[in-house]
């Protein structure tokens, strides 16, 4: 069943990709004066007028030099020729005329919302597996290392109890004989907080060093091959980081078909814009997004701290949905705070879905 879904995944994908490629406009020109030096198309033998043919569409001047592959290339895959110059920066700052100019028709000015987010996705999972991701951080699960650590915590344990036992008496004496207790109140506040963090750890290794990661852990669902599935992935936890990561690269389009029911409810009432508004307005969204981890996890690389670059998420959103739907403040700010709900929401039925894809694949 897994293997049919990555597979269906596989396909959607490529479909999605093949559909994100999109005919040529007019944006280049066949030389310096923008005119050819063919009488008919060399495709389909039309009579040209202008760059491009009038019936197929195909460029009057046709390039037979090596570097014209690396253009060809680079345009069939992005249109990197002015379209993502003028894409990226609308993006980032003016993400509201960017959705609404091409909803209303501007679409050879700008790269497709689609054709973005494919891009933004390689580019995202191709910069993570390169160079890390934009927030670093390390959880490992050590049982051996938490067997060794447990012995130490509970002496250092008993030793703050043993302190913090010294501390009261004396706090005792002093108020019998009347003398000031301000300091001994707060080393005794210092002992009780050192102890709640030390029976805090100590019971956290004790945890770890007791559980078996792999087949002994207590695993019951009500199923047992999918307890099995879940236990040999606890044994070979990096396969199943590597599964989580092959299914998010391939359903990473999923994302938008499960935004899309979400904000059509907060715009139900207003009729006047369609399905296909919104979908632009996810998708470029969306795109923002990962452009900004792939810029998050560069700086990271240098040991710039990058968490605070997940601020900018609630503000563009914010700015994207004024400028796209011409809304007040207000009417922008309440469906901000939604939409955080909404995007928290559906990112968590994203990841249980590649988990549940990644245990019984």
């Amino acid at each position: 069943m897994s293997g049919e879904l990555e597979a269906a995944g596989d396909a959607i994908t490529g479909g999605v990709i093949a559909r994100a490629v999109e005919p040529p406009h007019r944006e280049n020109a066949a030389g310096a004066d923008g005119l050819t030096h063919e009488y008919a198309c060399l495709n389909c033998g039309a009579v040209l007028v202008g760059a491009f043919c009038h019936t197929c569409g195909q460029q009057a001047h046709v390039h037979r030099t090596l570097s014209a592959i690396g253009h060809d290339i680079l345009h069939g895959v992005f249109h990197f020729e002015g379209k993502v110059w003028r894409t990226l920066p609308m993006l980032a700052w003016k993400p509201g005329d960017l959705t609404r100019r091409y909803i209303h028709g501007q679409r050879a000015r700008f790269v497709s919302p689609l054709a973005l987010f494919l891009f933004s996705v390689f580019l995202m999972f191709a910069v993570f597996e390169s160079v890390g991701g934009p927030i670093r951080a390390s959880l490992e699960i050590d049982p051996s290392a938490a067997s060794r650590a447990a012995p130490e915590l509970s002496t250092e344990l008993a030793k703050a109890k043993t302190v913090l036992g010294a501390l009261e008496r004396q706090r005792e004496t002093a108020v019998s004989q009347k003398l000031p207790t301000a300091a001994l109140d707060a080393q005794i506040d210092d002992a009780k907080g050192s102890i709640v963090g030390l029976s805090a750890a100590t019971g956290v290794a004790h945890s770890i060093a007791t559980v078996d990661w792999g087949t002994g852990a207590q695993i019951d669902t009500g199923s047992k091959a999918f307890d099995n599935k879940v236990r040999n992935a606890l044994k070979n936890p990096k396969l199943l980081l590597y599964k989580l990561q092959s299914s998010a690269y391939k359903f990473a389009w999923a994302l938008i078909p499960l935004s899309l029911p979400f904000i059509w409810l907060i715009f139900a009432w207003q009729r006047q814009y369609k399905l296909y508004d919104h979908a632009v307005f996810v998708t470029y969204s969306l795109s923002f997004v990962m452009v900004l981890l792939v810029a998050m996890a560069l700086l990271a690389t240098g040991g710039v701290e990058t968490a605070w670059g997940l601020l900018l998420v609630p503000v563009h959103m914010f700015r994207q949905l004024q400028q796209a739907y011409r809304l007040s403040i207000f009417s922008a700010l309440w469906r901000t705070i939604i939409l955080q709900i909404i995007s928290a929401s559906v990112l968590l039925m994203f990841a249980f879905a590649l988990l549940a894809l990644g245990l019984l694949g």
